[in-house]
C-alpha cells in the first residue's frame, strides 16, 4: 500500500519522505484491496535534479533596470566584468530578450550600479517590483534606416569614386567616406571606445581597431564599407533576435486585457488587473479565458492548445479548471477565479521560459569560454602577421598590415557567440507551443542524452482515477441493477473507488436514479452496508464475502480471474447471497503504448517503477509494453533504482507525479513532471513539466533536444569554418576587408536563423 499516499498529496519542492497511508472513514471499505489501484487527485511535481541558479542570500537586496542598449552577450560581457566586480554586488541576472537587468546586492545605495552601467554605455531605467517595463522599441526605428540608407550610398559612392579615378585619397572619397562613418558609425565606434577603456576584446573593439587602421593606412573607402557592413549587419541580427522575443511575449499575449465579471446584478468588463481571487466571470463562445478559474455553473469546448499544446478541445463542466489563455470553441460558463493576472498559469509559463535564459546551455558555456581565449589569440596572431610578414616575405608594411586588419574583422566572434542563445531561446519556446515546459538550457539540451526513460504508473501510465471496467450480475440481476443497488450504498462515501462506481451508475442512470440508503455504516477494512427499502445490503472486499460464509468455488474464481488482471472487486450482497461483482481499476492511458513505442524506436530503454503490487504493474507493463516492470517499490527503492539504471544504461529520465516519486526525480539526470498546468508548484520545482497528462510528449522532448544540439553544433561549425576559409585568404592576400565583413555578416546571419528553425520545430 505504498502508493496509497497519493490519496493525501503533498507537493514538493526538495525531496520529501513518503507520506503516510491513512483512509478516511468514509471511504474505508475499500483499503483491504487498495494495493490494486493507485488513486490520485491531481496534477502534481518533483524535486529537481538540475537546479536554477540558487537564490540569493536573505539580506540582499534587489533592484532591476530596463537598458535598451543591452541586446546580446556581447553587451552582457562587458556589463559582467564592470559590475560583477563592484563591491557589494551579489549576483547579477540577465534577461536580454526583455533588455532587462537585475542586480543582488547589500549596498546601501544601488547608485553606483548605475553609474558603472554608465561608465559602460549602458543607460539604466530603474523599475520598480511588480512595474512591467514599458514595450521595447522597434528594432529599427525610421530615423536609423533612413542613416543606414545615407551611409550606403555614401560608401557605394566612395567606392566607386576610387575605382573610377584610381586614387584612394581623392577629396570626394574622403568626403564621402566620412559621410559614410559619421552616419552609421556611431555606435558602433563609441561602444569600441568604452571596450577599450575597459581593456575589453569584444566585437566593437575589433571592428573600431580595423576601421581606425584601415584610415590609418589610407583604405578610406573601405573602412566606410567595413563600418556600413557591420551595421548592416548588426541590424539584421536584431531584426533576427526581435523574432526570438516576439516568440516568447506571444505566450502572455494569449489572455484577453479585460474580463467580464458580475458586479452589481449585472456583467461588467473589468480589466484584468483589477479582478480578484473569488470574483465570477463568464466566458462565451469565441472568447478567450482571461483568468484561470474553476467552472461553477454552465458547460463548454475549450482549445488549451496555448497552454498544454492539446490539439482537440477539451469539454469542461462545474468544478473542471480554466487556465487563461485558453479559448472558448463552444458553450458559455460561469467561473470562480482562482488566480489573479499575475500568478495564472500562462504568466508562470511565460515568466519561467524568461528564467530559463539565465542558464546557460552546456554548449553556450563553452561557446563563451571558448570566444574568452579565441578573441585575444586571434589578435595576438594579427600582430605577429603583421610585424613578420614583411621580414619573412617581400611584401610591404603596407600590404601585411591590412592583411592583419582583415584578420581583425574576420576573428570577430559575434557568429559563435551569437549561434547559441538564439538556439536555446527558440527551442525554448517551441517546447512551451507543444505544452512543454523546460526549465533551462542545460535541461534542453541534456534531453538528447537519455538512454533510459522511468515512469511511474499511476498518474503517468494510467490516468490515476478510478473506473468501473466490469459488472457481473449474480442470481438473475441485470447489470444495471447490482450497478444502482452498488452506487446507492458507495453514494454515502466519499473513497475514490466509491466515487468511480457512482459516476458509472450516474451515467447509465443520472442523478435520481439513486436509491435512498438509511442505517449506513462502515465496515473498516471491508466496506459499507446500509438498508435500502427495508433490506440489508452490503457491499465489500473478498475478505467480508468469506467472513459471511457466502464464497463459493464460481465466486471465487470469478474473483481470482478478476485480481489477476489488476483489478479491484468489490461484491453486493444481501442478507442470503451475493447478487454482483463490481470491478474497479485505474485504467490505463490510450497514449501510454504509443509513447512506449516511440521511445523504444529512439532506442531508449524504459522500465516503470511503482509502488503498486506486482499483478497490477504486470498487467499495465503489459498493456503499455514495457518488458521491465518493477513493483513494490518504496520511494528509496524508486531512487536505488535509478542509480542502477545509472549505471547500467546511462542518463535516466523520471517521469513521474508524486510525492513517492520525488527522491527519485531528484536523482535522475533530468526529472519531468506530468500534468503540471494545474499545479504552481510544479511549474516552479520541475526540471521539465509537462503541461498535460500526454506521455507522449516524453518522446517530443527527447526530439526536440537532439534537433536543438544538432542545430548548436552546426551553427558552430558554420561560424569557425567561414572564419577558417577566410583566415586563410587573409594569409595568402586574397581578402579585403568589405569581404571580411560580409563573411561575418553571413555567418552571423547564418547561424541566427538556422537557430530560428527551431521555433517551428514539428518534432
Amino acid at each position: 500500500m505504498q502508493e496509497n499516499s497519493r490519496r493525501h498529496r503533498v507537493i514538493p519542492i526538495a525531496v520529501a519522505p513518503q507520506a503516510p497511508a491513512r483512509a478516511s472513514a468514509s471511504g474505508a471499505h475499500h483499503d483491504h484491496d487498495h494495493e490494486h489501484i493507485d488513486t490520485c487527485c491531481g496534477p502534481a511535481t518533483q524535486a529537481q535534479q538540475v537546479s536554477p541558479p540558487p537564490p540569493p542570500p536573505v539580506d540582499a537586496s534587489r533592484v532591476r533596470y530596463r537598458i535598451d542598449a543591452m541586446d546580446c552577450p556581447t553587451e552582457e560581457r562587458l556589463i559582467r566584468q564592470r559590475v560583477e566586480g563592484l563591491a557589494g554586488v551579489v549576483r547579477l541576472d540577465f534577461n536580454l530578450l526583455a533588455r532587462e537587468l537585475t542586480v543582488y546586492h547589500r549596498l546601501d545605495d544601488a547608485s553606483a550600479v548605475a553609474d558603472a552601467l554608465l561608465d559602460v554605455g549602458m543607460v539604466p531605467v530603474l523599475l520598480t517590483d511588480g512595474e512591467a517595463a514599458a514595450p521595447l522599441a522597434p528594432a529599427l526605428s525610421s530615423r536609423t534606416k533612413g542613416l543606414l540608407v545615407a551611409s550606403g550610398l555614401a560608401a557605394v559612392l566612395a567606392e566607386s569614386v576610387a575605382w573610377l579615378t584610381g586614387q584612394e585619397q581623392h577629396m570626394a572619397v574622403l568626403a564621402l567616406a566620412a559621410l559614410s562613418i559619421a552616419t552609421a558609425g556611431g555606435p558602433t565606434l563609441k561602444k569600441g571606445w568604452i571596450a577599450l577603456r575597459h581593456l575589453t576584446l569584444n566585437i566593437y573593439f575589433l571592428m573600431t581597431l580595423a576601421v581606425a587602421g584601415a584610415l590609418a593606412i589610407g583604405n578610406w573607402a573601405e573602412a566606410a564599407m567595413v563600418i556600413f557592413l557591420f551595421a548592416v549587419a548588426e541590424a539584421i541580427e536584431a531584426l533576427s533576435l526581435e523574432r526570438a522575443r516576439h516568440a516568447i511575449s506571444a505566450l502572455s499575449e494569449h489572455a484577453p486585457d479585460t474580463a467580464s465579471v458580475w458586479r452589481s446584478h449585472d456583467w461588467v468588463e473589468v480589466p484584468v488587473g483589477q479582478v480578484q481571487v473569488g470574483a465570477r466571470i463568464r466566458i462565451r463562445t469565441g472568447e478567450r479565458v482571461p483568468l484561470d478559474g474553476k467552472i461553477t455553473v454552465g458547460h463548454a469546448a475549450l482549445n488549451q492548445a496555448p497552454i498544454t499544446g492539446e490539439s482537440m478541445p477539451v469539454d469542461k463542466q462545474p468544478g473542471d479548471p480554466l487556465f487563461a489563455g485558453s479559448i472558448v470553441t463552444d458553450g458559455v460558463a460561469e467561473a470562480e477565479v482562482t488566480a489573479v493576472a499575475g500568478d495564472s498559469t500562462l504568466a508562470r509559463i511565460a515568466k519561467a521560459i524568461q528564467e530559463a535564459q539565465t542558464q546557460r546551455a552546456p554548449t553556450q558555456r563553452f561557446v563563451d569560454q571558448f570566444a574568452r581565449y579565441y578573441t585575444p589569440a586571434v589578435v595576438a596572431f594579427a600582430v605577429v602577421v603583421a610585424l613578420s610578414g614583411p621580414l619573412l616575405t617581400q611584401g610591404t608594411w603596407h600590404d601585411w598590415l591590412y592583411q592583419a586588419l582583415v584578420m581583425l574583422v574576420i576573428a570577430c566572434p559575434c557568429a559563435l557567440v551569437v549561434s547559441t542563445p538564439v538556439t536555446v531561446v527558440s527551442g525554448l519556446a517551441a517546447a512551451a507551443r507543444m505544452g512543454i515546459l523546460v526549465k533551462g538550457g542545460a535541461h534542453l539540451e541534456g534531453g538528447r542524452h537519455i538512454r533510459t526513460v522511468a515512469l511511474d504508473k499511476t498518474g503517468t501510465l494510467t490516468t490515476g482515477r478510478p473506473e468501473v471496467t466490469d459488472v457481473h450480475p449474480l442470481q438473475g440481476w441485470t447489470s444495471a441493477q447490482a450497478l444502482h443497488m452498488a452506487a446507492s450504498l458507495d453514494s454515502h462515501s466519499a473513497h475514490p473507488v466509491a466515487q468511480a462506481i457512482v459516476a458509472a451508475a450516474k451515467a447509465q442512470g443520472g442523478d435520481g436514479a439513486l436509491s435512498p440508503v438509511t442505517n449506513f455504516s462502515v465496515l473498516a477494512g471491508r466496506g459499507v452496508q446500509g438498508d435500502v427499502n427495508g433490506e440489508r445490503w452490503q457491499l465489500g472486499n473478498h475478505r467480508l464475502v468469506e467472513e459471511r460464509g457466502l464464497c463459493s468455488p464460481d465466486l471465487e474464481a470469478l474473483l481470482a480471474s478478476l485480481e489477476s488482471q489488476g483489478k479491484t472487486a468489490m461484491v453486493l450482497t444481501n442478507a442470503h447471497h451475493p447478487v454482483g461483482i463490481i470491478a474497479v481499476a485505474d485504467t490505463v492511458r490510450p497514449e501510454s503504448s504509443t509513447a512506449v513505442a516511440a521511445l523504444s524506436a529512439m532506442g531508449i530503454h524504459t522500465v516503470m517503477l511503482t509502488g503498486d503490487n506486482p499483478t497490477t504493474a504486470a498487467v499495465v507493463g503489459q498493456a503499455t509494453g514495457i518488458a521491465d516492470v518493477r513493483a513494490n517499490l518504496l520511494p528509496e527503492d524508486k531512487l536505488s533504482a535509478v542509480a542502477q539504471l545509472t549505471a547500467q544504461y546511462g542518463p535516466v529520465a523520471m517521469v513521474g507525479d508524486g510525492v513517492n516519486d520525488a527522491p527519485a526525480l531528484a536523482r535522475a539526470h533530468i526529472g519531468m513532471a506530468m500534468g503540471a498546468a494545474g499545479t504552481a508548484t510544479a511549474l516552479e520545482a520541475a526540471d521539465v513539466a509537462i503541461m498535460d497528462d500526454d506521455p507522449r510528449k516524453i518522446a517530443q522532448f527527447i526530439r526536440l533536444s537532439q534537433r536543438a544540439a544538432r542545430i548548436l553544433k552546426e551553427n558552430i561549425g558554420i561560424a569557425l569554418g567561414i572564419k577558417a576559409v577566410f583566415l586563410a585568404l587573409a594569409l595568402a592576400g586574397h581578402a579585403t576587408l568589405w569581404m571580411a565583413v560580409f563573411a561575418d555578416m553571413g555567418a552571423s546571419l547564418i547561424v541566427v536563423f538556422n537557430g530560428l528553425r527551431l521555433v517551428r520545430a514539428r518534432v
